[in-house]
């Protein structure tokens, strides 16, 4: 009896930990981004985003993230802008509706709650392989009982990498729009039962 005991105590501590899943609360969370316009630079966010993140305890190589985007949520608090970007010029959200990234690796850096987040970033249909610095902020238990984790990123990418050419070119030499787009998404997420 003693020997099945510790096989059966034995096998149950040799099975991984199963991931915890968090969604992402939309309500205490942002997806900003700007970019050089003229001599200025525009900012704008996007309303409508999902995502999901499945933290392995202890083991962030064996996690992972899947986030989307609505591209036709994009606000930049300017309708006219806001309906020509979602046209063929930039998003195309006729035949490019969603703006996807899903991860195919996560490991620490050498900085204290910093992580390299690598996989698959797609806008316009153009999947691009990228790297992405993302900070976790911390976990708690919110006044109702839930678990929360957060997150933290600031990256930046070209936006004719994956399609996104439109401009005009100026009288004095240079273009209207530049080509990167710093991309700042705060994330409040909530650990699923």
């Amino acid at each position: 009896m003693k020997r099945f005991i510790l096989s059966a105590v034995l096998a149950v501590v040799a099975l991984p930990l199963a991931a915890d899943t968090f969604k992402v609360d939309k309500a205490h969370s942002n997806v900003d981004y700007k970019v050089r316009h003229l001599v200025s630079n525009v900012t704008g966010k996007f309303t409508d985003f999902d995502g999901t993140i499945d933290m392995q305890p202890g083991k962030p190589g064996a996690s992972s993230v899947e986030f989307t985007i609505n591209a036709g949520s994009n606000d930049t608090g300017e309708a006219d802008r806001d309906k020509h970007m979602r046209t063929a010029d930039f998003f195309d959200v006729d035949k490019f509706p969603t703006i996807s990234f899903k991860s195919t690796s996560i490991a620490p850096s050498k900085k204290k709650d910093l992580y390299n987040v690598t996989g698959n970033l797609t806008i316009r249909g153009v999947t691009k392989k990228v790297t992405i610095p993302v900070q976790f902020l911390g976990a708690a238990k919110d006044p109702w009982g839930n678990d929360k984790a957060g997150f933290s990123l600031t990256t930046t990418i070209n936006r004719k990498d994956y399609g996104v050419n439109w401009n005009k070119a100026l009288d004095n030499g240079g273009f209207l729009v530049g080509d990167d787009v710093e991309v700042t998404i705060n994330l409040e997420t909530q650990k699923q039962k």
